[in-house]
């Protein structure tokens, strides 16, 4: 038996998706996918183990910034791509079990082994899929829950050996081992089996964002990571501490899910420059702005425009958690900053980062934060920004990354051939136990 490999941090990055894609969209010589292709390329020569993709559902106030599709970006960087994983933000509250495990089946075939799906329920975007408005976070968590059963259920619908190799070296399938999900569920009727042949990686790296009371239970149940907001070091000990006591519950491996956080660096290359960098970033902040991207982060139905700037949040303004729809754990983060006597000012700037954990500091300085979490293991993987800006990249990769591989922390090369072995995740096991005679396995 093989020794069992040593802890590492894994890396993440974005894959594009600002505003600069409006840049490209206007000029006819260029593809909107241009910057992401440079990205994906800078990553994957830097080792890096994934491209991170979000997604945006409706225009939204600022204007339609976001990625555009996340599946379909993310499998035209499978084609210029080889080694480098390939994360895709997608909704279970507007889509079906049967086309997301076709989709995300598609994708992990097309990039041989590479892909993970970031699942979310939504916070927005409701106006785009029919009438009914958005859906409680309980129903969404709910139906969540119900598409990942059904979703594995059909990753597994195949089993060992339907597929094998006849002696004219061409496929044979064996239908006898390939089974339908016969799923009757609350939301969904499925009978399955999946159409499309076995995954490479079997299930794609499964990742939930939402640290909501009902996202805890999800991720705990379900997730192999977990993207997160975790500002500071407490309430990264106090999330991990929940999730991973609810994991273990359930009796999944310890260490699961794997912890990953956003990180918001100002980088320097001393401490001071990197103090007026972040001098320079509160002054240029649109302050009267700021108001409504507060009202924002404690959920939207805050009116803050008569409040003094330099003024406590009153707690008759600060809304019950259980009352918000929308982004709980971001809330949660809001409030807890107001009661903890922030200004208005003061949370005008941390919303700066939107609950994200930032930092800056000289690339050492910055690692040693970084060092400090994964010590204290609340921190397996870290999206790291800026790539495709000259000087980011150059703090990025020949400063920060640099220092985390001498420090033995992050390293020197991809480790397997699939996203799931770079990463260090065994496969779960097979949802169901198929029955012979074509019955086939059922989830509930």
């Amino acid at each position: 038996m093989s020794a069992k490999r040593p802890r590492t941090l894994k890396t993440v990055t974005g894959a594009g998706g600002t505003s600069e894609t409006y840049d490209l969209a206007i000029d006819p010589t260029r593809s909107t996918l241009s910057t992401a292709v440079r990205v994906a390329k800078l990553a994957e020569a830097a080792r890096i183990d994934a491209l991170f993709t979000a997604d945006l559902l409706s225009f939204g106030a600022q204007g339609a910034i976001g990625s555009q599709e996340p599946l379909v970006f993310v499998s035209a960087l499978s084609q210029v791509t080889s080694q480098i994983g390939l994360i895709a933000t997608v909704s279970t509250t507007f889509h079906h079990p049967y086309n997301l495990a076709r989709l995300f089946g598609t994708l992990d075939h097309v990039s041989n082994g590479r892909a993970a799906w970031n699942l979310v329920t939504s916070s927005l975007g409701e106006e785009n899929f029919g009438p009914g408005g958005l859906p409680s976070p309980e129903d969404r968590y709910a139906r969540a829950a119900e598409t990942l059963e059904v979703v594995n259920a059909l990753w597994d619908s195949w089993e060992p050996g339907a597929l094998t190799v006849g002696a004219d070296g061409r496929a044979v399938l064996h239908p006898e081992r390939v089974h339908p999900v016969n799923h009757s569920g609350r939301f969904f009727d499925v009978a399955g089996p999946l159409n499309i042949p076995p995954l490479p990686q079997r299930r794609p790296v499964q990742i939930q964002a939402g640290q909501s009371e009902a996202g805890i239970a999800l991720g705990g149940r379900y997730a192999e990571m977990v993207f997160t907001s975790l500002p500071d070091l407490d309430t990264a000990l106090d999330f991990t501490r929940k999730i991973r006591g609810q994991a273990e519950r359930l009796g999944r491996a310890g260490g699961l899910p794997l912890i990953l956080s956003s990180f918001h660096a100002t980088y320097g290359a001393t401490e001071e420059e990197a103090r007026r960098l972040v001098r320079e970033k509160r002054e240029s902040i649109d302050f009267e702005r700021g108001r409504a991207l507060v009202a924002d982060m404690l959920g939207g139905g805050v009116d803050l425009s008569d409040l003094p700037l330099d003024a406590t949040l009153p707690e008759s303004l600060l809304p019950d958690i259980t009352s918000v729809n929308r982004r709980r754990g971001r809330v949660d983060i809001f409030t807890g900053y107001a009661r903890q006597g922030y200004t208005l000012r003061e949370l005008v700037i941390a919303a700066q980062d939107t609950g994200h954990w930032a930092a800056a500091g000289t690339p050492e300085q910055l690692a040693d934060a970084i060092e400090e979490r994964f010590n204290a293991g609340v921190l397996d993987a870290i999206l790291l920004g800026g790539l495709a800006d000259p000087r980011q990249h150059d703090f990025v990769v020949n400063g920060l990354l640099h220092e985390l591989r001498r420090r033995k922390l992050v390293t020197e090369d991809y480790t397997g051939t699939t996203l799931r072995e770079n990463l260090g995740l065994e496969l779960p096991p097979r949802t169901g136990a198929p029955v012979r005679g074509g019955q086939g396995a059922t989830t509930a």
